[in-house]
């Protein structure tokens, strides 16, 4: 059969056909082209966080270069040429005195600033045996954020090591020396005990695994055995002198544990018999010393929060809430820190016995706008202005540490209208299952748990307890087991020689020897967390359900309402309360807390700012961490470790009205 030619008009249409086909194909790939470079140009909240992490660490590590690169004398020629000349370190000024080294000395750190190393792990930690998860440059929490976490992390059932995860404490005098590059802890006293003469085999930093319950550190580490034999060997080769005990923040109550514990026979106890302390200390002087426990705690405990990190909330609300490199920042966080026995160990003890009930407080009548100088008896502030001032601060109720509202916070007693939680039905689970990974318990609350804690509006220092045994009850279970937070009624009474309640100084009795010296030291004239004003969160996937609530300000600018967060005068971190009370009233004199009657002074350290950026974190600080680089501390350090006593040193040295407060305080003692 043949084929049929095509005609002329065909042909024409069939040429004519050819370019608009390839105008399709150049329009699709001009289209295609345009949308990837659309998704090229586009920037998502991801690159822009890298980005900003990336500026951050580059710009921290050149000027970290540029600071080490410089001659070491000319941040010190520039400040004097701005401010005049610095006086001497007070290891320089002493040693011109000719005082030298006498007592060994021992340190203790707090939580958080000692070093922790991995020694065993899974296998997302690999190549990081023996490096430091915790201090230093911070490194893997950036890098791999999920598997530092979970090496952080204690088992949630026995707080002790998960399986197949060793991470234990770093050891010498580096393990606290610097917390991170730049950030001294212990270094400038350390320098300065040098300076008169100290060496490693004079000093001995105990360190330990802050993680753990006081008594575990004994059972995984044998960390108080090891502080014990060391304290021997230094007494027994320093002719012996016996040693001066230096601890700082949490670190405080660790050593209270550990006078009680050295004490008491074995297994419990190290054995050392009741004269044991009596032998080996001269001294105790406690920097910052949470005696009586912090609030600060207790917003950590229940809500991953603290002042700080709720403004940071407010201002850029969701961000640490996000799902941000695979890390949901305040969920884990909680997660974390919640299988850390420690933390519970800074619980507010005494109930409201010391921090004052719903309608009163030993701090009543603070004035936060205005600062007192006081030294022993004598003040320093206009009558009147103080007087306009403190009628101002009456109103506020400090001894509801937690409160549902603003209004609830500020309302007389007989107006607020409270369910009672406990016992109440926690109803559904808040959260699907995919935030167990996330939450550690708050996913078996359920909304009718919640309500129920928001129905019941406030809470005092003696509901605290229940408020977390209801919403933690497997983390409580635990603290519960080493830890304490009531009054004694009777000392002798053969219950108070379990462990559990060697760290509280109210169920307690100090050692047998009446030679020894109790020093409480720290810092004053800084706006610190006292109580809280909560909210419900929004309801949403995997949040933590109560938030501290930052629109909750005074309408006075004098206020100590700000952000949502009560202040009183403290150290930032510890109010005076806690770090002055047993000195000033608890233990002073002979009581049932100190039968036989060491002498305790009070040396308060007024804050005072650096005064220009040169001087780093100032040599006259108050603040919580900033005080271990403070020259008046360091040097009534230094004077005792060369055989001082506190008589020495001027007896108690008082700027707030920790005495005044003390008094309020009805404690049979």
């Amino acid at each position: 059969m043949r084929r049929r030619k095509p005609s002329e008009n065909e042909k024409t249409q069939s040429s004519n056909s050819k370019p608009d086909e390839e105008d399709d194909k150049n329009k699709k790939v001009t289209t295609k082209k345009t949308k990837d470079k659309d998704k090229s140009n586009k920037w998502s909240c991801v690159d822009s966080c890298c980005w900003f992490v990336g500026c951050i660490c580059t710009v921290w590590w050149i000027l970290l270069f540029l600071y080490n690169a410089m001659p070491a004398s000319f941040p010190q020629y520039v400040t004097e040429a701005i401010t005049g000349p610095l006086p001497d370190p007070p290891g320089v000024k002493l040693q011109k005195e000719g005082l030298r080294a006498k007592h060994p000395v021992v340190f203790v750190p707090g939580i958080v600033t000692a070093g922790l190393e991995l020694w065993e792990g899974h296998q997302c930690a690999e190549g990081l045996f023996r490096k430091r998860l915790w201090g230093g440059t911070f490194g893997e929490v950036y890098k791999r954020p999920l598997c530092w976490v979970e090496h952080m992390s204690l088992d949630n059932e026995t707080g002790m090591d998960p399986a197949g995860i060793r991470v234990r404490p770093v050891t010498g005098l580096v393990a606290a020396d610097y917390f991170a590059p730049g950030y001294f802890v212990w270094a400038v006293l350390i320098a300065n005990l040098a300076r008169i003469g100290y060496e490693e085999k004079t000093m001995y930093m105990a360190s330990y695994d802050w993680r753990l319950s006081f008594q575990n550190t004994e059972v995984r580490d044998q960390t108080l055995s090891r502080i014990k034999s060391n304290i021997e060997l230094m007494v027994a080769t320093n002719g012996g002198k016996r040693a001066v005990i230096i601890p700082h923040s949490m670190g405080v109550l660790y050593f209270l544990h550990f006078m009680k514990w050295v004490e008491a026979p074995a297994p419990m106890g190290g054995g050392g018999g009741s004269d044991w302390c009596a032998k080996h200390i001269k001294a105790v002087m406690n920097i910052g010393g949470p005696f009586l426990g912090v609030p600060k705690a207790v917003s950590g405990l229940f809500s991953a929060e603290a002042r700080d990190i709720a403004v940071v909330r407010a201002i850029a609300p969701g961000v640490l809430d996000n799902d941000l490199f695979h890390l949901q920042t305040l969920q884990y966080g909680m997660k974390m820190t919640r299988t850390w026995d420690s933390t519970m160990s800074m619980i507010p003890k005494g109930g409201d016995t010391i921090w004052g009930g719903l309608d009163w407080s030993p701090e009543e009548g603070h004035v936060p706008s205005k600062k007192k100088q006081r030294n022993n008896d004598t003040q320093i502030l206009g009558q009147n202005e103080t007087g306009s001032l403190v009628s101002q601060a009456k109103g506020v109720n400090y001894g509801r540490i937690i409160s549902f509202g603003k209004d609830v916070a500020e309302a007389p007693s007989s107006e607020i209208e409270r369910t009672d939680f406990r016992g109440a039905v926690k109803g559904n689970n808040v959260a699907n299952s995919t935030c167990r990974d996330v939450w550690t318990e708050y996913h078996d609350m359920g909304f009718g748990g919640i309500q129920a804690v928001a129905e019941y509006k406030v809470y005092t220092a003696g509901e605290i307890l229940d408020l977390l045994e209801f919403v933690a009850p497997k983390m409580m279970a635990r603290g519960s087991a080493h830890f304490s937070y009531g009054i004694a009624e009777n000392l002798d009474d053969p219950e108070y020689k379990h462990y559990k309640y060697w760290s509280n100084p109210l169920e307690t009795k100090l050692p047998d020897a009446p030679d020894m010296e109790i020093y409480s030291m720290y810092g004053v004239g800084i706006p610190t967390e006292r109580a809280y004003v909560y909210r419900l969160t929004p309801a949403a996937e995997c949040y933590i359900p109560f938030q501290i609530d930052t629109s909750a300000d005074a309408e006075d600018e004098n206020s100590c309402l700000k952000d949502g967060v009560l202040t009183v005068d403290g150290d930032e971190t510890v109010p005076i309360l806690s770090a002055g009370f047993m000195c000033a009233k608890g233990w002073r004199g002979k009581t049932r807390f100190n039968p036989s009657g060491i002498q305790t002074h009070i040396r308060e350290y007024d804050h005072a700012p650096p005064a220009n950026f040169l001087e780093g974190r100032g040599t006259q600080s108050g603040a919580h961490v900033d005080i271990m680089g403070n020259f008046a501390l360091i040097e009534d350090i230094i004077r005792v470790a060369a055989g001082a006593t506190g008589e020495d040193l001027g007896g108690d040295q008082v700027y707030s009205d920790i005495f005044k407060w003390s008094e309020k305080i009805n404690l049979a003692l």
